[in-house]
């Protein structure tokens, strides 16, 4: 039998001058299970987290934690009842107590079981070598270790965190990340991150919530959610694409690339196909004549290449179709052909999203 979901809100909704910043949003989240809550910056993401906390309160909805009531209309637990650790990109070290204490800070009995408790916390985060150090002693990604030791030194049921990494250099970020994961999943805790960068979802979550306007419009674990977009705007989230427009005749839109299936979408609706960049397939020019097309490929059309350029692991080349949009293709290792080159492209179709184009307001 599953377990219980150790974190449950539903119909979360805040409201600030009258517009709803948080709307209708529910969510679970299990023991051990991380929950990244990705969108962009002012979606709600940092406020549905302090509601959950405690720090705010919410205008509707309810939250449970354990399966007690925490929140409601009538009723609000203090944030020191509820029993959640929170972490944050502030991690607000105190700079008079040494690296112990402030693991410590905060736990109950005698001196010595804290102080046993912050060395074990220490020793998991190769930091117990700087137990008698202060913070200002520590470089930055050495603070936001003893940061995570202090957090869950009280065994929280609960972390939230709320872009707690994104104040650290990307190397050092993803070593302390993976660090961060290893010790909270050994915990059982529950987790909630708040993050505005798809890598960083799709690196630790077991499950993402796509947030935008207040309002949760996709959940799924991350493989899921990224090849199984809701909409254009959830596909761009995370990652370039290139997006080619139509309109529907008897369920088949016509682009360069041949005619694509719309199954169920009414005669003259205009549609956005959806491709990202590493599934357009290339080939130079030979003769005038395309690729030989797989059984998924479009119809290859032909293109010239605008510009191109080397970014580390891969090239990002740009073409223009001789009948329709500029696109992006992305190709592994070094892949440099001069502007003007001619080559032909073709789109894997079952790699392709089709989505009515949203109607302006």
């Amino acid at each position: 039998m599953p377990d219980a979901p150790r974190v449950q809100i539903a119909g979360l909704t805040r409201r600030f001058g009258g517009r709803a910043v948080v709307d209708d949003v529910s969510l679970s989240i299990a023991p051990g299970q991380v929950t990244c809550l990705l969108g962009p910056s002012g979606c709600g993401k940092s406020t549905t987290l302090r509601m959950i906390a405690g720090v705010d309160r919410p205008d509707a909805g309810e939250i449970r934690l354990d399966g007690r009531l925490v929140c409601d209309a009538a009723r609000s637990v203090p944030p020191e009842d509820r029993g959640v650790g929170l972490m944050f990109q502030d991690f607000a070290l105190f700079p008079h107590m040494s690296v112990a204490d402030n693991v410590a800070f905060g736990l109950s009995g005698s001196r010595a079981e804290k102080r046993a408790r912050a060395q074990a916390l220490l020793g998991r985060v190769s930091l117990d070598r700087h137990i008698d150090a202060y913070p200002h002693e520590l470089s930055g990604g050495e603070q936001q270790r003893v940061a995570l030791a202090r957090a869950i030194a009280p065994r929280p049921r609960v972390m939230l965190m709320d872009e707690p990494f994104s104040g650290l250099d990307d190397r050092l970020r993803d070593e302390i990340r993976d660090q961060t994961l290893e010790v909270l999943k050994e915990e059982g805790t529950a987790v909630l991150l708040v993050t505005h960068e798809p890598q960083e979802a799709m690196r630790m979550a077991d499950e993402i919530a796509l947030m935008r306007e207040g309002r949760i419009v996709q959940t799924g674990a991350p493989y899921n959610i990224y090849n199984n977009p809701v909409d254009r705007e959830a596909a761009g989230f995370f990652s370039d694409i290139n997006v080619i427009s139509g309109e529907v005749n008897g369920a088949l839109t016509q682009t360069p690339f041949g005619q694509f299936l719309a199954p169920g979408v009414p005669d003259g609706t205009r549609v956005d196909i959806v491709i990202r960049p590493q599934h357009l397939r290339i080939d130079f020019d030979r003769a005038g004549r395309g690729p030989n097309p797989t059984p998924q490929d479009g119809t290859p059309a032909r293109a010239v290449v605008e510009r191109a350029r080397f970014i580390g692991r891969e090239s990002l080349v740009e073409f223009r179709l001789e009948a329709g949009p500029c696109l992006t293709a992305t190709v592994p290792s070094v892949f440099l052909p001069k502007p003007g080159t001619p080559m032909w492209l073709a789109i894997r179709r079952d790699r392709c999203f089709v989505f009515p184009q949203a109607k302006e307001s």
